[in-house]
């Protein structure tokens, strides 16, 4: 059994290695666990001792595959307490990520495939991110950012980039949700801004809020 330390590593590497590149860096690690990059080393020893990594100094890590499994198991049980949370508790999505981070430790399996049950199988969580299934399979996103988009083009809302509370928040308060329609109306040359329209209401958004919403093309 590995500790929620070790898991919280193993997971950050994870999320660190979806840009799509083979390894990351120490200081990357050390940046994102908010933590000295002398402790990073020190963990990432340990964890290669239980091959969960592939580590050498000054080359980067990358996951093996039994650490990857584990990495998917964390992030599965994560996205289903945070569908829980939401449907069940009646927590807004800008409300469930720290409950989830204490709740994704739970060893039980037995727990989780009841939770996903009861929850009725959902493919992804209140953000629009995949669950991995039970073997750990992950949908391949097919979402690209709305600033990819052009005028006129009509997208449905299916996720967002950004999970801080901050920007739900601004979701929330602007009228963005999962689902939502969003059409294009003018994409200003000088700071790449976008007009656009959703729910029958027309305003402006940034660049950046635009490259945090997710979307298909309707």
């Amino acid at each position: 059994m590995n500790s929620f330390t070790e898991e919280n590593y193993i997971k950050a590497i994870y999320k660190l290695l979806e840009s799509g590149d083979e390894t990351v860096s120490t200081n990357a690690i050390a940046e994102r666990m908010h933590t000295r990059a002398a402790s990073v080393t020190d963990m990432l020893k340990k964890l290669a001792l239980k091959k969960l990594i592939n580590y050498q100094r000054y080359q980067g890590v990358s996951l093996t595959g039994k650490g990857e499994k584990i990495a998917l198991s964390i992030i599965r049980k994560h996205r289903l307490w945070e569908m829980f949370l939401v449907e069940k508790f009646n927590f807004k999505w800008d409300e469930v990520h720290d409950v989830a981070e204490q709740l994704e430790h739970i060893q039980s399996d037995k727990l989780i495939e009841e939770l996903d049950k009861f929850l009725n199988y959902p493919k992804a969580d209140p953000h629009g991110d995949p669950i991995p299934d039970a073997k750990g399979k992950l949908l391949a996103r097919k979402s690209k950012s709305l600033s990819q988009f052009s005028v006129n083009d009509v997208c449905i809302m299916t996720g967002v980039v950004d999970h801080s509370p901050a920007f739900l928040q601004y979701l929330d308060k602007t009228g963005f949700g999962l689902g939502n329609e969003i059409k294009i109306r003018e994409v200003v040359e000088f700071d790449k801004s976008l007009q656009i329209v959703v729910n029958k209401k027309t305003f402006f958004i940034s660049s950046d809020v635009a490259k945090n919403i997710l979307v298909i093309l309707k």
